[in-house]
């Protein structure tokens, strides 16, 4: 079914645009799932390793990362305002922003073993981090690039491409894991430094691909994709302005996990290794909902910019059933199959070494299962009123929650009594509660609802061709603004959604 024949708001649209960034996102939860495997099998201090390090090169590039990502938004506006030409420029001012960051962040590269010797890990750890944060910072301009230039398929609706480029760069990773950690042939075994060197070239692999379809005839001539290349210094700093605040929320949730982090590796290797393991775990039902995060964030930004925004409360709620369902049956499978979930850690990990990891990695998941379904409100409201504009309150609310409810609290329970990693996880639990609720309810107050990030001289209401009443205004915006506080109160029944 092609996407004009869907039903706008409809359960069978959001799934249209929903499921293969699903598909696209687990294959990259299973990319990174197989990676953290392949390490286990490498060595146990690989696995404590990779986490915090992958962690902070998230931190360090996530401000720029953030911004980028926010030219899905600009792109879905535009689509639904019917201007093409400022979809290629969106995504052209995207890219000069990720070419600048990406320049930028290198210079963090000679501080590297610094960095990870204030962190204050275990020796043996702190080398193989250094390492893995290092390759990863070489290749920062392709992770950028290719988050900013998935931001024209996914914000235009052409989701199917991105879930195929993401398959092809988890398999091509998976791989090349395999031989650059362990060495094949002419290939020497570079261990957790091959791992991240895998990451690098899939990620380079993606920014081939995104370039060659986006040079498809078709396309280049409906959005004059090379016509609009030019540097447009209005459109880039409103990027800036309203992209920059979810960048900064981006770093402030990550700065938050990464203090988290931190601390819990000065608690010992065993501690350390186990988060690692228990958040790897909850990347697999984590990492596939921004898919839906996507698909929410350009749903709501195309029904922004057609002027209907009465729509984009739909498609929020409805995602909202599909997400929390869907982090249930998850947290079900961690109380009740944790060792079972374990097992590909297992099979080739030295059993003295991983036992303990286990053992307290099974009391971890516990934490998870209570926090999962307020990932799903935070993942889709939080999604909902980015994708209208409101970057500003999502950027306050995310790093007082998060620095407040859970790093604080850390640091004082850490000066007070010595530090516990069941205090560390008990602080986490507590923000991602905040989260969900706070957003959830920002979502209900329905301020987003007269936002919008394009020209509003520019953004034309939609018309579905209906006569105009004898007042002026088509009589479908009458019935729309009727029923908009009907719709923000509470959900449509389930039969009328999937309708």
């Amino acid at each position: 079914m092609s996407s004009s024949e869907l039903k706008p708001g409809s359960l069978r649209e959001l799934l249209h645009v929903a499921v293969p960034l699903v598909i696209s996102a687990g294959s990259i939860t299973l990319m990174n799932f197989i990676d953290r495997v392949i390490l286990t099998w490498y060595s146990t201090d690989a696995l404590a390793a990779a986490m915090p390090a992958g962690l902070l090169h998230w931190t360090v590039m996530c401000l720029a990362f953030g911004t980028s990502a926010y030219v899905n938004t600009f792109v879905a506006q535009y689509e639904g305002a019917k201007r093409p030409e400022r979809v290629a420029a969106s995504i052209w001012q995207g890219i000069y922003l990720a070419i600048v960051a990406s320049g930028l962040l290198l210079f963090v590269l000679p501080f590297t073993n610094q960095i990870f010797h204030f962190i204050g890990h275990a020796s043996a750890v702190r080398e193989m981090e250094s390492q893995y944060f290092y390759v990863l910072s070489v290749g920062t301009l392709a992770f950028i690039l290719s988050n900013t230039l998935s931001c024209f398929f996914t914000g235009v609706g052409r989701t199917r491409v991105v879930m195929i480029v993401n398959v092809i760069s988890a398999v091509t990773n998976i791989v090349f894991d395999l031989i650059f950690v362990f060495g094949w042939g002419p290939v020497p075994a570079l261990g957790i430094a091959g791992a991240a060197l895998a990451t690098v070239l899939a990620k380079s692999l993606e920014v081939a691909l995104y370039i060659v379809l986006m040079s498809n005839l078709s396309w280049a001539t409906l959005y004059e994709i090379w016509k609009n290349r030019r540097f447009d210094r209005e459109l880039f700093w409103r990027l800036v302005r309203y992209g920059s605040p979810n960048g900064l929320m981006f770093l402030a949730d990550v700065g938050a996990f990464q203090v988290l982090i931190i601390l819990v590796g000065r608690l010992g290797e065993v501690q350390l290794a186990s988060t690692n393991l228990a958040f790897n775990l909850n990347s697999l039902a984590f990492v596939p909902m921004f898919g839906i995060s996507t698909a929410v964030l350009t749903l709501v930004g195309k029904r922004v910019g057609e002027g209907r925004p009465q729509l984009a409360i739909r498609t929020t709620w409805i995602a909202f059933g599909f997400c929390s369902s869907y982090m249930l049956f998850f947290s079900a499978l961690y109380l009740l199959i944790p060792d079972l979930l374990m097992l590909p850690y297992a099979m080739e990990a030295d059993e003295a070494q991983f036992s303990p990891i286990r053992d307290q990695a099974v009391i971890l998941l516990r934490f998870v299962a209570v926090y999962a379904f307020f990932d799903a409100m935070a993942i889709v409201f939080g999604s909902a009123v980015r994708g209208a504009g409101d970057t500003r309150f999502s950027l306050i609310f995310c790093f007082c929650a998060g620095w407040i409810l859970m790093v604080l609290p850390t640091v004082i329970y850490w000066q007070l009594y010595g530090g516990h990693i069941y205090a560390c996880w008990t602080a986490c639990t507590v923000y991602i509660l905040a989260l969900g609720v706070g957003f959830m309810l920002r979502f209900r107050a329905g301020a987003w609802l007269s936002m919008r990030v394009i020209e509003p001289q520019e953004a034309l209401p939609f018309i579905l061709n209906e006569e105009p009443s004898e007042s002026g205004t088509p009589s479908s915006s009458v019935e729309d603004s009727q029923n908009l506080q009907m719709a923000m109160a509470e959900p449509d029944s389930a039969e009328d959604l999937c309708r």
